[in-house]
């Protein structure tokens, strides 16, 4: 692994575990009907392409989407050692044929382990299932951490709006604690998008926290991250609205008795065994996820190579965070820990 430069924190050993990867180019289907969202790239300007879904630009990325080279040419001056890579969330495919979204997502997860191969130790692979069909996304989880090496699978935060807590998801879970593979929960297709008032680009600034934050409160009020206790689960954009709503939900708990009988342990106290990124442009809003959280679970995010993404979370955390020990856990500690890294 070459070396990242020290950085204003004292060290080049930050561990990233939201950042996303879009190929240099996507597979035909292999079938006789073209589901209608399949994805394509084309030709853009300079070094970018354009992501084509249903027939539309989606996104046009730069080079930075798919060459290990210059991704890490940007990790280094992040401060990052480390950057688990996975799909841009779109590509989750979940509302396709379960048949269809497995082609894709075996290409996906191909192409990952391509470039975490060719990154000298760098990156390291998040991939992906076709969760609509259960039997398929168990069978790409044998191959992901199987065959391919990864550490970690990425999922979205509702799956055709079912929500990750949902009782017919618990099985893949299950099979990941078994695998001792971790679960990185990230917004996608988020509900609410009809309320928001402005030009599109509110939906990743407001309406993604929401969905997470109802996503997180699905595995505790179902108490899915109390059955499964050796389930690495974590959330992106710092967990979204959970920290706002968990005293709401302890007050719902000791008010409503069907809440309490719904779940036997306290939600602030489950809370606190899941993993959240720090990605919320915001020291004071970081220090409240560490007090409310704990310092052991939150970890760098940093939804590289998008647009809205933390050019320099090492400074971010330094910059909110005054105890060196919670630094270096925030940095380095807590993401080794649940990608399971030396």
């Amino acid at each position: 692994m070459s070396a990242a430069p020290r950085h204003k924190d004292g060290c080049g050993c930050g561990i990233d575990v939201h950042a996303h990867v879009i190929p240099h180019d996507l597979p035909r289907h292999l079938g006789n009907v073209v589901p209608a969202s399949w994805p394509s790239m084309a030709p853009a300007h300079a070094c970018h392409r354009h992501v084509i879904i249903a027939g539309k630009v989606y996104r046009t990325v730069s080079e930075r989407a798919w060459s290990p080279t210059r991704r890490i040419e940007d990790m280094d001056p992040m401060g990052l050692a480390v950057q688990a890579i996975s799909p841009m969330p779109e590509l989750l495919s979940y509302w396709m044929d379960g048949a269809a979204a497995a082609q894709l997502l075996r290409y996906m997860n191909e192409q990952i382990a391509e470039m975490a191969a060719l990154s000298g130790g760098r990156l390291v692979g998040m991939g992906a299932v076709p969760l609509q069909d259960l039997d398929l996304a168990l069978a790409e989880l044998d191959h992901a951490v199987d065959k391919l090496g990864f550490k970690a699978i990425e999922v979205g935060s509702n799956i055709n709006e079912k929500p990750v807590g949902a009782p017919e998801f618990a099985p893949f879970f299950a099979a990941c604690a078994e695998k001792g593979a971790a679960v990185f929960v990230h917004a996608l297709k988020p509900a609410g998008a009809e309320r928001l008032v402005g030009p599109e680009k509110l939906l990743p600034a407001l309406a993604y926290p929401t969905d997470v934050g109802l996503a997180a409160a699905s595995v505790l009020t179902s108490n899915l991250i109390g059955r499964l206790p050796a389930l690495k689960m974590a959330f992106s954009h710092g967990g979204g609205t959970l920290a706002s709503l968990l005293p709401r939900l302890e007050q719902a708990r000791r008010v409503f008795p069907d809440l309490r009988d719904a779940m036997p342990e306290s939600p602030s106290e489950q809370a606190r065994r899941l993993f959240y990124d720090t990605l919320v442009f915001d020291a004071p809003t970081l220090r409240h996820l560490v007090d409310r959280f704990g310092a052991s679970q939150l970890m760098i995010g940093t939804d590289y190579p998008f647009a809205f993404h933390d050019a320099r979370p090492v400074d971010s955390i330094a910059a909110a965070i005054a105890d060196a020990d919670v630094r270096a856990q925030l940095v380095t500690h807590n993401a080794a820990r649940f990608l399971g890294l030396d």
